[in-house]
C-alpha cells in the first residue's frame, strides 16, 4: 500500500545523513515509539536513542543507530530529526560498544548520585546499550 511521501531530513553535528521524500518514520521520543505519516500535526519532541527506520516504500528502508535528539514535524509536516548521530547499522562494532557500555558503568558506579557526571554517564550508557542491541540484530 503506497503512502503519501514527505520530507524527512536527519541532521547530525557533522551535517545532513539523509534528506529524501519518504513515506513513513519510526523513531522512539521520551514518551515513546512514534510513527509519522504525511499529514501528520506539527510535533516537536525529543529523541531517545534507538534504531531510527525510515520508509521509502514498504520494502526499501533506511535504518540507522539513533543517538539522542529532537524531532520537529513542521505546519507543512516535513520532518526534521536533529540527533547526537546517526549511524549505519552494519557499521556498529560490538566488542567497542561493550567495551564502551563496561567504562560507561564504571562511570556512573563513581560519580556522585544527581551529579553531572552521573547524568552524563547514564545518558552515554543508554546509548551505548542501545547501540549495542542494534549491533546484535
Amino acid at each position: 500500500m503506497s503512502r503519501t511521501p514527505f520530507t524527512v531530513e536527519v541532521m547530525t553535528p557533522e551535517g545532513s545523513v539523509f534528506n529524501e521524500q519518504v513515506e513513513m518514520v519510526s523513531t522512539r521520543t521520551v514518551s515513546g515509539s512514534i510513527g509519522l505519516l504525511a499529514g501528520h500535526q506539527p510535533l516537536l519532541g525529543q529523541l531517545q536513542p534507538t534504531e531510527l527506520r525510515i520508509y521509502r516504500s514498504e520494502q526499501d528502508v533506511v535504518r540507522f543507530a539513533q543517538g539522542e535528539g529532537y524531532v520537529q514535524v513542521s505546519s507543512n509536516g516535513d520532518v526534521l530529526l536533529l540527533v547526537e548521530e546517526a549511524q549505519d547499522p552494519s557499521t556498529l562494532d560490538a566488542a567497542a560498544l561493550r567495551e564502551k557500555v563496561a567504562t560507561a558503568e564504571r562511570e556512573l558506579a563513581d560519580a556522585d548520585a544527581g551529579s553531572e557526571a552521573a547524568v552524563v554517564a547514564a545518558r552515554d550508557l543508554g546509548r551505548y546499550r542501545t547501540f549495542l542491541e542494534i549491533a546484535g540484530s
